[in-house]
C-alpha cells in the first residue's frame, strides 16, 4: 500500500548493490543481551534464546488480520532451524528501532510486501543466528566449524576424541552473541526449505480467541481520561470557535482541547483542525461534545458534491486528457510501446471497426475497519508512552516526537494489535491528537473515535471515472487502444495502476489522464488504484473480446502470449474452473485477472439474478501466482479475506458526498458484507511459477472479484453493471 510500482526490475533495485550483492545489514550486539526476564540471550536484534531452547522472534510489523505475526517467524524459524513448537512471537520495540538507525530495517507494514520484499534480510537474520550458534560450538568443541550441524534446535559435531558431542541452541546462545561472521551466510533457496511451504496455523489465533490478544482500544493506564474529538464534518475545514461554558458542568466533564492544523492542507498523518472534549468516560466526553456549540470555516469544500464531481469528470473525459506514465512509473513521459502515442488518436479515427465504451465509475469508499481508530498517551516531562492505531510504528513514533517537539529518545511507542489495518494504520492522526491532548491536560488521555467521525474523517479510497476507444483488426483483437480515466488531484497513481501497465498485447496503446478537484483526504486502501480500475479494465476486455467475436478467456490467453506468469493464471482457470459463457437465463459465469502487489490473481464468479434483479454469488473461484509460497495456509485464509473485503465495498459500499461531507457515516447507511451475503463456496487455487520472483498475498484476490462478478451478471442478465454498489443495479 505504497506509491512503489512494483516489478521485478524495482525488486531488483531495492534487494542488490551495483554489484550484485544482497544489501543487507544484521545487528551483530557487542555482546549477550539478556531477555527482560533475565534467562534468555539475544543472538541478535531478531531473536532471543532461553536455557529451554524457546526461541523468541520480534516481529517489527503490524499484526492486522494479516498474519505477519506467523510469517516472520515463519522465516526466522526455516533458517535457524528450530522445531516450530519452540518458536514464540514477541513484538518490535519501536525506540530501539528508531534510535538505532532504523533497526529492523522497516517498521512499515502494507502493500503485501513482510513476505515479498522482506524475506531475504528477515530470513537472513535466521541464517546469522545459526551460523554464529554453529561457531561458538566450533570454538567450545575444539572442531571445525563445518563438522557443526545445527538442526532443529540442537547442534552436534563428530569429535576426534568425544566421538559425537551435542548440546542445545540454548547452551551455546550467550557465546554466539559475542561471534563475529567474516561474512553473513546466504538464505536458503526454494527447495531447500523444511518448514516454509507447508500449512502453518497462525500464531495469534488462541490470543484472539482467548481474548488476551491487547488492542489499543483494551489499554488502560493509571489516571487516564477519555477524549472525543470532531474535526470538521467538511475536510479541509477549519475551527473558529467553540462554547466549553456551555458543557463544562455536564457529567465527568474536565476540559475542551483545541487541536491546531499547522499545514493549510495537511496530509493524512498531519495533525487537522478540530476540539476535543475530554471527560472521566469516553462517552461523557462524546456526549458532551455532540451538545457543544461549535463553528466551522468549512473551506472550499462545502460547495463539491460528488454529483458536481462527476459532472466535472464527464466532461473532462470527453476531451483528451494527459498522457502519462511510462514502464518505469514516471509520469508524464508516455507508455513504452514503441510507436509514437500521439499516432494512436489518429489510428482510432481511422478505424473501420471500432468500439467505444461507455463510461464506467466507482465511488469514494471508507477502510471501515472492525475497530475505529483509537490512541493512548500518557506524556511526561521526561517520558512519553503511545499506544496507537498504526501500521507502521517507527513511523508513529516519529509523528508523536514531531508533535510534542520532543527527542525521539524519549518516546516509547507500544506496539498491539490492530482491529483491521486495509490502509487506514497508515493514514491516521489519532496518536498525534492522543498526546497534543495529554500534553494540554497533563494526565494520560485515550482517543476513540465515533465511528461517525472515523467514517467521516478517513482518508478514502478515491473515485475514478473511465473509458476507452479500440480499433479492431480482421481478427477480432484490438490494434490500438486509448484509455481515458478521470481521478482526483492529490494522488493520480491510483488512477494508472491496472491501466497504463495492462500486460494485454495491443500494439499501439495510449493512457490518458485527468483529475477533477477534491477536498477529500486520499489514501490507501487494499490494493490501491488496481482496486477500482480493475472493476473497469476487465469489464472493458470481456467488451472487447465481445465485439470481435472471441470467448472472453480464450482473448485474454491470446493477449498474453509468451507471459507465463499471466498464462499459468490463465490455464488454470480454464483447466479448472469449468469455465462457460452459456448456462442459461438468470445464471452466468464470469472471469477477471488483474495483477496487484507483484501477483497475478484470477477470479471465476458464478452468479445468478432473480427475475426481482436479486444478485447471489454463488461461487468464487481464484488461481493466485506470486511465485512463491511459504505458508499455503496463510496464502487462501488472505486470498478469502481480500476477495470479501473488496466485494463487500463493490456490493454494497459507496461513500455519499453532499455539501462537502460524508453522509453515511455509520454501518446502517455504509453497508458491509454480512454472512448471508458472504459466497458459500470459494476455492483459491496457488499457480506458482517458482522461477525467483516473489508477489505480495494480502491484496491481489480483492481486485478481480468486482469485475469477475460484474461480467457473471452480463451473462446471467445481459445488463451490464457500469458503476457500485452492485445491490443497487437495474436488473
Amino acid at each position: 500500500m505504497n506509491e512503489m510500482t512494483f516489478t521485478r526490475r524495482n525488486f531488483l533495485k531495492i534487494t542488490t548493490s551495483a554489484a550484485g550483492g544482497l544489501m543487507i545489514g544484521i545487528n551483530i550486539p557487542t555482546g549477550a543481551r539478556a531477555a527482560a526476564d533475565g534467562s534468555a540471550v539475544e543472538v541478535n536484534a531478531w531473536l532471543t534464546i532461553d536455557p529451554d531452547n524457546v526461541v523468541s522472534i520480534v516481529t517489527p510489523q503490524t499484526e492486522m488480520g494479516q498474519g505477519a505475526f506467523t510469517a516472520v517467524p515463519l522465516m526466522v524459524a526455516e533458517e535457524l532451524d528450530i522445531p516450530w513448537e519452540n518458536v514464540r512471537h514477541v513484538f518490535a520495540d519501536a525506540n530501539r528501532h528508531v534510535n538505532n538507525n532504523n533497526l529492523y530495517t522497516t517498521t512499515s507494514t502494507g502493500g503485501s510486501t513482510t513476505v515479498s520484499m522482506r524475506h531475504p534480510y528477515i530470513m537472513q537474520a535466521g541464517a546469522s543466528a545459526r551460523e554464529r550458534l554453529r561457531v561458538a560450538a566450533a570454538n567450545r568443541w575444539h572442531v571445525p566449524v563445518e563438522k557443526v550441524v545445527a538442526k532443529q534446535g540442537y547442534l552436534t559435531a563428530e569429535h576426534e576424541e568425544q566421538g559425537t558431542v551435542q548440546g542445545t541452541y540454548g547452551e551455546f546462545a550467550a557465546d554466539a552473541a559475542a561471534v563475529t561472521l567474516e561474512e553473513e551466510p546466504a538464505i536458503k533457496a526454494y527447495g531447500d526449505w523444511w518448514l516454509l511451504g507447508k500449512d502453518i496455523p497462525r500464531l495469534d489465533v488462541a490470543l484472539k480467541t482467548n481474548g488476551t490478544a491487547p488492542y489499543p482500544i483494551d489499554i488502560t493506564v493509571e489516571g487516564m481520561v477519555y477524549a472525543a474529538v470532531q474535526a470538521c464534518p467538511v475536510p479541509e475545514g477549519k475551527l473558529v470557535s467553540y462554547d466549553f461554558d456551555a458543557i463544562k458542568d455536564m457529567p465527568g466533564v474536565i476540559a475542551a482541547v483545541e487541536l491546531v492544523q499547522t499545514k493549510d492542507v495537511p496530509s493524512f498523518t498531519d495533525l487537522r483542525s478540530a476540539v476535543a472534549v475530554v471527560a472521566e468516560s469516553w462517552y461523557q466526553a462524546k456526549n458532551a461534545l455532540a451538545v457543544m456549540p461549535v463553528v466551522w470555516d468549512e473551506g472550499r469544500g462545502a460547495s463539491i458534491s460528488f454529483d458536481s464531481m462527476t459532472a466535472e469528470a464527464m466532461s473532462l473525459i470527453s476531451s483528451p486528457g494527459m498522457v502519462l506514465l511510462d514502464e518505469d512509473g514516471n509520469i508524464g513521459k508516455g507508455l513504452d510501446t514503441g510507436v509514437n502515442q500521439d499516432a494512436v488518436p489518429g489510428l482510432i479515427e481511422a478505424a473501420a471497426n471500432l468500439v467505444e465504451g461507455e463510461v464506467y465509475s466507482r465511488p469514494f469508499e471508507a477502510h471501515a475497519t472492525m475497530m475505529p481508530p483509537c490512541a493512548v498517551a500518557d506524556v511526561k516531562a521526561d517520558r512519553v508512552d503511545v499506544w496507537t492505531f498504526t501500521q507502521d510504528i517507527g513511523r508513529s513514533l516519529n509523528e508523536v516526537a514531531d508533535q510534542l517537539g520532543r527527542e525521539t529518545t524519549n518516546v516509547f511507542l507500544h506496539q498491539t494489535y490492530l482491529g483491521g489495518g486495509f490502509g487506514g494504520g497508515y493514514n491516521m492522526d489519532v496518536h498525534r491528537q492522543a498526546a497534543a491532548i495529554s500534553a494540554e491536560v497533563g494526565r494520560p488521555v485515550k482517543v476513540i473515535r465515533s465511528r461517525e467521525e472515523d467514517i467521516a474523517q478517513d482518508s478514502q479510497r478515491p473515485p475514478v471515472w473511465g473509458t476507452y476507444k479500440a480499433a479492431l483488426g480482421d481478427d477480432g483483437l484490438p490494434t490500438a487502444l486509448v484509455t481515458h480515466f478521470v481521478g482526483e488531484e492529490k494522488m493520480p497513481v491510483f488512477s494508472q495502476r491496472g491501466v497504463a501497465n495492462m500486460p494485454y498485447l495491443v500494439p499501439n496503446r495510449r493512457h490518458e489522464y485527468s483529475a477533477v478537484a477534491n477536498h477529500i483526504p486520499i489514501g490507501y486502501h487494499r490494493a490501491p488504484g488496481a482496486n477500482s480500475n480493475g472493476f473497469i479494465v476487465e469489464q472493458m476486455v470481456d467488451e472487447l473480446a465481445q465485439a470481435g467475436g472471441w470467448d472472453p478467456l480464450e482473448w485474454r490467453l491470446k493477449m498474453t502470449e509468451g507471459n507465463e506468469p499471466w498464462q499459468r493464471v490463465l490455464m488454470a482457470m480454464k483447466e479448472k474452473s469449468g469455465w462457460t459463457t452459456d448456462m442459461g437465463d438468470g445464471e452466468g459465469m464470469g472471469c477477471a485477472v488483474v495483477e496487484s502487489h507483484g501477483t497475478i490473481a484470477g477470479c471465476v464468479a458464478t452468479v445468478g439474478v432473480s427475475r426481482r434483479g436479486q444478485i447471489f454469488i454463488d461461487k468464487l473461484q481464484y488461481f493466485v501466482n506470486s511465485g512463491y509460497v511459504i505458508n499455503p495456509l496463510a496464502a487462501r485464509e488472505q486470498a478469502e479475506s481480500s476477495a470479501i473485503w473488496e466485494l463487500s465495498h463493490a456490493m454494497f459500499g459507496g461513500l455519499v458526498l453532499r455539501d462537502g461531507r460524508i453522509v453515511n457515516t455509520n454501518f446502517d447507511s455504509y453497508q458491509m458484507m454480512r454472512m448471508p451475503d458472504t459466497p458459500p463456496e470459494i476455492e483459491v487455487h496457488l499457480e506458482m511459477s517458482e522461477d525467483q520472483w516473489w508477489g505480495g498475498l494480502g491484496e491481489p484476490t480483492g481486485p478481480p472479484t468486482p469485475p469477475a462478478v460484474a461480467n457473471a451478471i452480463f451473462y446471467a442478465t445481459g445488463t451490464r453493471v457500469r458503476t457500485t454498489p452492485m445491490s443497487q443495479a437495474a436488473l
